[in-house]
């Protein structure tokens, strides 16, 4: 029998502060981690929004599949817009009341694709026990009331399933996770849950996932956050060593996957995506949200997506535009476009291929513009830049991500005792399933394995 797995996901952390971490001493518990395991960087989705990106670990698919296409998008059989949290004021502007039903129920319920298959999913279909605390994609086969008397919707998780004090399996004693946000409350909340969980043994495969660090980020910057947030999040995990006595006698019970969902940049300027493309507002909606946005065609409209991509050419705050035409996706940069569709296990381009010089960006690119919730034209904001959300809120002075950078894209990876070696964060869930024995999903890719 394989050695129980765990999954830590500390959101927005990147490869540099990874290893700032690890190198300084300031967070021991990923040191003892890093020492013991294989450390290698790996790529994230399009757009790189923790909705999308934790769908993508949790199903080990890409956006076409799992169907989540951004952290605020257009519903078009509903003609509404979802908003799953890009800020407070966005939440209100979108309507409260919804949009907290979409992020806490719907995105699981009704808009994960339903071909997409969790891996709580097909690990407690072959008779294992998953686990999950605070992850956003959570979806499972057991039905959970909340535990607040004011809220009747129940939720369904895998068996042993903590989302924020609002649904929990089981009693810990945990204190309440949204207590305090800018004092780590969350993390605080995860450890105390997985200090439970790993104390009882209780759990074949757990998602640990820890959200502070982004959330610093977001304030003060990738570099910034290497201070209090890093110590949180160092703490959070040393809590699952500390209830196994150590890091060897963790190491003896677990293998560890370890990464982040997404990187991170600064952002000095913020722009609104509407302004340049203001002639068409009737015939339009457009939905923007940190470092990424989306332009969907209202029915009948006479515009078309090309006419919309070149109407941003030279817009500052946009780096690259993406749309399909019949079998082709086309990306547009500065005037000059670039043509792309699979062929086999490769490529078939045409047009100047550094339009797209981004990380593994013909993959993500296709894998976005296929997703049916997406807009028929997708933006990738430039270096430095953020673009507005709905509430008027925005990062500038601190940090953001969701574009097709490199520092918005490329993550640590850290494995102990998986044979495998994940390059993309859609190879996570293939590597734990295989890790187990358990067929993935037909749609999963196959893994490399290590050596």
């Amino acid at each position: 029998m394989p050695k129980k797995l765990v999954l830590i996901v500390v959101d927005g952390m990147t490869p540099a502060a990874f290893e700032r971490a690890v190198e300084s001493g300031r967070a021991p518990a990923l040191a003892q981690l890093a020492e013991r395991g294989v450390y290698r960087r790996a790529t994230s989705v399009f757009p790189s929004l923790t909705p999308v990106c934790l769908s993508s670990i949790a199903t080990g698919a890409g956006p076409d599949v799992h169907r989540i296409p951004h952290l605020v998008w257009w519903h078009r059989g509903e003609r509404r817009i979802v908003e799953y949290g890009s800020s407070f004021a966005a939440l209100r502007a979108a309507g409260m009341t919804q949009s907290i039903t979409d992020t806490i129920y719907n995105m699981n319920q009704r808009h994960l694709g339903k071909s997409a298959v969790t891996v709580y999913e097909s690990l407690e279909d072959a008779g294992l026990v998953a686990a999950a605390v605070n992850i956003t994609c959570y979806r499972g086969r057991t039905r959970y009331q909340p535990t607040l008397p004011w809220v009747t919707k129940p939720a369904y998780g895998p068996k042993r399933f903590f989302f924020y004090s609002l649904f929990e399996s089981d009693p810990t004693g945990a204190p309440l996770a949204v207590r305090n946000r800018a004092a780590g409350s969350i993390d605080a909340y995860a450890a105390a849950v997985g200090r439970w969980l790993v104390t009882r043994d209780g759990f074949d495969f757990l998602a640990y996932y820890l959200s502070d660090f982004d959330y610093a980020s977001h304030a003060h910057g990738p570099d910034g956050a290497d201070g209090v947030a890093l110590e949180r999040t160092d703490a959070a995990i040393e809590a699952l060593l500390d209830a196994a006595g150590g890091v060897d006698e963790f190491l003896d019970r677990y293998a560890v996957i370890l990464h982040s969902d997404h990187g991170q940049t600064d952002v000095e300027q913020a722009a609104q995506l509407e302004t340049p493309l203001a002639a068409f507002s009737g015939q339009i909606v457009v939905t923007a949200s940190n470092r990424a946005g989306q332009v969907y065609l209202r029915p009948r409209t006479r515009v078309g997506a090309a006419q919309l991509a070149e109407r941003l050419d030279g817009e500052p705050s946009v780096e690259v535009t993406l749309r399909r035409e019949g079998e082709d996706a086309v990306a547009r940069r500065d005037g000059e476009e670039l043509r792309f569709r699979p062929a086999g296990d490769a490529w078939e381009t045409s047009g100047d291929a550094a339009i797209l010089d981004n990380p593994d960006a013909l993959h993500r690119c296709w894998s976005a513009l296929a997703n049916p919730n997406a807009g028929e034209l997708l933006v990738s904001a430039a270096e430095g830049w953020e673009l507005i959300d709905m509430g008027g809120g925005h990062h500038a002075g601190g940090g953001s991500h969701g574009s097709l950078v490199a520092g918005d894209s490329i993550v640590p990876l850290l494995t102990i005792g998986v044979d495998a070696a994940p390059a993309r964060i859609t190879d996570i869930t293939p590597a734990v399933l295989a890790h187990f024995g358990v067929e993935p999903p037909p749609y999963a890719q196959a893994l490399v394995h290590a050596a």
